[in-house]
């Protein structure tokens, strides 16, 4: 199961996505970069908000729980803090936080989410698809290095290492 990392208010929580093609289709988004949206409080249940992209839609009748992340049309995305009902679209779920925890991280009124794939960083997205020094050495920016650096920190096989 694929993991997304949700930060708002300087906070982030983990949540695990649905086996579906909207999440999927969410996945491909994010591969590309993080994805930052303004929420607004709805209904004293739910943050939600316009993403810029439509993602592919799976409708079901839903009763939401506190923790929920929901496609709604196709482009907007919503946290769940209470409960809801109506044909949505379940992206995923929050991890391990209870509904006041959740809501203590929204916040009230208005927010900017960020949501990015658990596991991002540039030292975790490396690749190297041979053992030659000039393709397996790398930056912290994923870039491949002609030679292993002097000093600093990089990335070898995909193992961090450091030379002072």
């Amino acid at each position: 199961m694929k993991k997304i990392i949700i930060s708002v208010n300087g906070r982030s929580m983990t949540a695990t996505l649905a086996d579906n093609s909207s999440a999927a289709a969410l996945v491909a988004l994010l591969e590309q970069g993080s994805l930052t949206y303004n929420a607004h409080d709805y209904g004293n249940f739910e943050k939600v908000g316009d993403i810029g992209h439509a993602l592919p839609r799976n409708d079901e009748y839903i009763t939401t729980v506190p923790g929920d992340i929901i496609l709604y049309l196709g482009n907007n995305v919503c946290i769940y803090y209470d409960t809801n009902e109506w044909n949505f679209t379940r992206l995923g779920r929050i991890d391990n936080l209870s509904a006041s925890e959740i809501r203590s991280i929204l916040g009230t009124g208005d927010c900017t989410v960020t949501l990015s794939l658990a596991g991002e960083t540039p030292v975790e997205r490396v690749k190297t698809g041979t053992t030659t020094a000039a393709t397996a050495v790398r930056g912290f920016d994923g870039k491949a290095l002609d030679k292993i650096p002097a000093k600093g920190i990089y990335i070898e096989n995909g193992i961090k290492k450091s030379r002072k």
